[in-house]
């Protein structure tokens, strides 16, 4: 028992001390109309997250409308995702392991670049999207 109590001691000690390093570094943030801000949103393909999950992430910018870069609608949810519609199919791979082989395939997603297109599991894309093989 006595050394639970010294095990929680410290533990306590080490707590409060990385709880007041992070109260003199913190600082509250404010936002007034018109200021710009970076929010962080995850897309969702299907049903499947695009990625994982973050926190929404706030931070104020210095805004130069020269770097707007023009979207289309987008249209994001309560949860701050949206929706990736496939476009095409840019490339097919078959990977070979020991026992089995495994047909992937790059899909080009509706609002990405060229580069950021991602290779997904053929016969998951091909059940969800089956358009894109004809």
């Amino acid at each position: 028992m006595e050394k639970v109590k010294i095990i929680k001691e410290r533990l306590k000690t080490a707590q409060s001390r990385q709880k007041s390093y992070l109260d003199m570094r913190r600082r509250d943030l404010e936002f007034k109309e018109d200021d710009w801000v970076f929010l962080k949103v995850s897309p969702m393909k299907g049903i499947m997250r695009f990625g994982k999950k973050e926190k929404l992430s706030l931070r104020k910018v210095v805004g130069d409308p020269s770097t707007i870069v023009p979207v289309g609608t987008i249209e994001v949810n309560e949860e701050l995702s949206y929706e990736e519609i496939p476009v095409a199919i840019l490339d097919r791979q078959v990977r070979k392991l020991r026992n089995k082989e495994i047909a992937s395939v790059k899909v080009l997603w509706q609002n990405q670049q060229v580069e950021e297109a991602t290779w997904e599991v053929e016969d998951k894309v091909k059940k969800q999207y089956p358009h894109l093989f004809e």
